[in-house]
């Protein structure tokens, strides 16, 4: 039923309620009937679900298959190893995706409230989820509106209803039946709807719409739909098939060759074992996951809290942030700027004091909680603040002038004024827009309109809204209290400009965004001015070819017209959040990542769709933080930036990982596969290669998730999601290192087994483990030295290295290792001999960097230096 076309009345009856409210007992059989007043997630996984997606990556299934197949053939010690990496990594992730999904119902039962109802015609409080259809609710100013709701009675209210329309002015609201038609939610004036703030006033109303019936529950159906993947999710899961593929044609290979050479065939499916094992990279989504749950917990420290993990190392890729102004890079504060007070303005009954700061004390609605704090429209707060700051206090003033009576603030007259008894008649104080105050002034004070108009004018065009007071003495109060009446023939009195300053961080921010290479655009429903004066202050607008385009012009745009500009806009003022959508949409047609933020209801789709969705947990709504990636606790725009750097930081380290990784498994694989071609024997057991990649793989790996920010991290462009994992030489680096590491392994092996050395494959075995240890050590840095950033600068690296540096050396001389090993003790010759030949990989990495240091600089030197002097 449209409720909003319908007598009250008509209303009730259909409902089966009356003004009274429900009986406790209706109440119940209703909520049974209709369920809570609250949204479902559709979308919520079971214990279960979380459990089998952890098992259901590629390179993990490849393991299961590993493990079954040493357990068939009589490997069992190799089938446990493979089953507890298996295990370990399902935990981790498990328990990563469990915290993720608590720490969300967390939020939603914060945002949780209560409700002041009438049941059996007596007030009670209930908690809002427990509101039913046919409810009658009671609502003042600093309510939120727990349900979809028809009013019933209205006394000077106002409904903030930016969060579902994203308007930003309040609705005035009334009981009024309207008119038959079809009507926009904001154009439905005798409707109330959950999530909605009231700002002024109080109301009776029926609840006619609970939880998901309600407006605010259809647009929540709407986004609840399948999350699509990040691009380290394409690029693991891209790598994970190519990995797979390239390892089963290697095995294949390998059993061919070996088959052919007449090589016994178990022996042959054990080694191509090993080979599989050697090439899989167990601990990459262990070392994955903890490294987005490191960053997900630093990030809640900075007051942002991530929603999906890999959403973390997503950050990494944004070229684009695009950003509310209101509360995000301002502080959504108003605040009175200045004030003037014209010096023809005199009145006798204002003699004794500061007539605009009188006047901006009077002319006022808001008062104070219990707390002390205001409560009321941000504007009227701001004017009632700065004033009480002055020792102009409403409470106070009244009683001495009295308020008798008033004519509410319209939209039409944009005029608001207050009548108040005096000792010398009844003072009259007008506040509006000053545009409109000009022309309803006395006749005398023409003269004086344009000196005031260019004092207007200035502060308006720096972006302050500017808001007039005038006035005027009464012999005594009017019979008609009319605007015709009481708003013509007054004096001017003064004016004050405000506007929401804009946050002291936030300038940083938007100068560490543009030195990243990242763009911020400002999206506002602000006017333009407004917005532009912000964006100068900001650095956000720094040049003559960045625009500022309006809501308005958008829509009179066609597409061509748009992509040709949409890279060029940095701020867009009076949009729709309909329009945020279209925005992203021309950035990502640009191949730009975008991250963008919301609060409301229907910025919902807009959150959705962008590559990074980024929610207030302040002022954001429900639906708009189910629909993003990442909630900002404080609603601060630096804290995006800071999530930025948290994102470059984490999938550095995975990159670093993966080329650690990969350049030893490459080694093991070129040393496996290679050794029969050179007339060697196997040189390691499939227990030694599952032992290094558990111990390499496994500390030293997950240690460089812990690897602090590389120095340069926020002075390079931002990463091309588009890349793959092997993009940026890192396929070259795996190609030398692994053949390095391999060589080192042959090459000990040769030389062992020709100086007749017995126990070869135990040296063998020590150069490959040491060999990877090095790179550990070396690869921490892309550029830098490890001794210019320092050994203790990651001290669970250090910490990794040393652990399985003495771990190695247990299995070397400890008997019991020795024989679930079969490893033989090394002389003290023999060890220093395999720690040489091992730290050639650590001192050819770091030869490496220095050559791409040097040539940096070289290419630095011969670059054009830009001349100082040009304009």
């Amino acid at each position: 039923m449209d409720y909003y076309v319908v007598p009250i009345a008509e209303v009730a009856r259909s409902l089966k309620t009356s003004s009274a409210g429900l009986d406790p007992d209706t109440a119940r059989q209703r909520l049974a009937e209709y369920g809570r007043n609250q949204l479902a997630d559709t979308r919520k996984k079971t214990v279960w679900q979380i459990l089998l997606h952890q098992l259901t990556d590629v390179m993990i299934l490849v393991l299961i298959a590993a493990a079954i197949i040493s357990g068939v053939v009589g490997e069992v010690k190799s089938t446990y190893v493979i089953l507890a990496i298996i295990i370990l990594n399902a935990i981790i992730g498990f328990v990563q995706e469990y915290r993720a999904d608590k720490a969300m119902e967390a939020l939603k039962k914060m945002a949780s409230s209560q409700a002041q109802v009438l049941r059996n015609n007596q007030a009670t409080k209930v908690e809002a989820s427990d509101l039913v259809p046919g409810d009658v609710t009671l609502l003042e100013a600093g309510n939120i509106i727990p349900a979809d709701v028809r009013f019933i009675e209205a006394h000077a209210l106002k409904v903030d209803e930016s969060s579902l329309t994203g308007e930003s002015t309040n609705v005035e609201k009334n009981p009024d039946m309207l008119p038959d038609g079809d009507y926009a939610l904001g154009d439905r004036l005798n409707m109330g709807y959950k999530g909605t703030f009231v700002t002024n006033g109080r109301a009776t109303a029926y609840v006619v719409a609970t939880g998901m019936n309600t407006e605010l529950g259809r647009i929540a159906t709407l986004v609840q739909s399948d999350e699509t993947a990040t691009p380290l999710q394409k690029r693991l899961a891209v790598f994970g098939k190519s990995l797979s593929m390239a390892v089963l044609v290697l095995c294949l290979i390998f059993f061919g060759v070996g088959w052919l050479r007449g090589e016994p065939l178990l022996n042959l499916l054990l080694v191509s074992i090993s080979l599989a094992v050697a090439a899989i990279p167990e601990a990459l989504p262990a070392v994955v996951t903890i490294a987005l749950a490191l960053g997900a917990k630093r990030l809640v420290k900075s007051h942002a809290l991530i929603r999906k993990l890999p959403a973390v190392e997503t950050l990494g890729s944004v070229t684009y942030i695009c950003t509310d102004k209101t509360g995000t890079l301002t502080l959504n504060k108003m605040t009175v700027q200045e004030i003037y007070e014209s010096p023809t303005f005199a009145l006798p009954v204002l003699a004794i004091s500061n007539g605009l700061l009188t006047a901006m004390a009077l002319n006022n609605d808001v008062v104070k909680d219990e707390e002390g704090n205001w409560l009321g429209d941000s504007t009227e707060v701001a004017l009632a603040h700065y004033a009480a700051g002055r020792e102009y206090e409403r409470m106070k003033l009244e009683t001495q002038f009295p308020r008798i009576a008033e004519l509410p603030f319209d939209s039409q007259r944009k005029c608001m004024t207050t009548l108040h008894q005096t000792p010398h008649g009844v003072l009259c104080i007008t506040k509006g827009a000053v545009g409109v105050l000009f022309d309803q002034l006395d006749a005398g004070q023409e003269s004086s309109i344009p000196d005031l108009r260019q004092r207007v004018d200035a502060l308006a065009e720096q972006g302050y809204r500017m808001l007039g007071y005038a006035g005027k003495l009464l012999p005594e109060l009017p019979q008609n209290v009319v605007p015709a009446t009481l708003e013509s023939g007054l004096f001017f009195i003064g004016f004050a400009s405000l506007i929401d300053p804009p946050r002291q961080e936030a300038k940083r921010a938007v100068a560490e965004c543009k030195a990243a290479g990242i763009i911020p655009v400002m999206i506002t429903g602000d006017h333009k001015l407004t917005a532009k004066s912000i964006a100068q202050t900001l650095g956000i607008i720094s040049s003559v070819d960045d625009l500022v385009l309006t809501g308005p012009e958008l829509s009179k745009m066609d597409e061509p017209a748009f992509d040709a500009i949409v890279e060029k806009v940095r701020v867009y003022a009076r949009v729709d959040p309909e329009q945020k959508l279209r925005i992203i949409s021309a950035l990502q047609a640009r191949h730009q990542f975008v991250a963008m933020t919301g609060d409301g209801v229907n910025d919902a789709p807009a959150l959705k769709n962008a590559d990074i969705g980024i929610a207030m947990g302040i002022t954001g709504t429900e639906v708009a933080k189910e629909a993003a990636h990442m909630i900002l606790l404080d609603d601060n725009f630096a804290t995006i930036v800071k999530a930025v750097k948290h994102g470059r930081r984490i999938f550095d380290n995975i990159l670093k990982f993966i080329r650690y990784i990969m350049s030893g498994n490459a080694g093991e694989i070129w040393a496996l596969f290679l050794a029969p071609f050179f007339g060697l024997p196997i040189p390691l057991l499939a227990i030694h290669i599952l032992w290094i990649n558990l111990l390499t793989d496994g500390l030293p790996g997950l240690a460089l998730a812990y690897e602090p920010a590389e120095r340069n991290s926020m002075k390079r462009p931002p990463i091309d999601p588009r890349q793959t994992i092997f993009a940026d030489g890192l396929g070259w680096f795996i190609l030398w290192v692994g053949l390095l590491i391999g060589g080192a392994t042959i090459g000990i092996e040769a030389w062992s087994i020709h100086s007749g050395i017995g126990h070869w494959q135990t040296m063998t075995f020590t150069v490959l483990c040491f060999s990877q240890l090095g790179n550990a050590l070396a690869i921490r840095s892309r550029r830098e030295s490890v001794f210019r950033i320092g050994l203790f600068s990651n001290k669970p690296m250090l910490g990794a290295v040393v652990f399985s540096v003495v771990l190695q050396l247990l299995i070397i001389y400890a008997p019991f290792f020795n024989t679930l090993f079969s490893t033989q003790p090394l002389t003290v010759v023999e060890l220093g001999i395999t720690l040489v030949v091992s730290s050639s990989t650590f001192w050819a990495v770091e030869l490496e960097k220095l050559i791409r240091r040097k040539t940096a600089v070289s290419i630095s030197n011969h670059l054009p230096k830009p001349n100082p002097l040009a304009s």
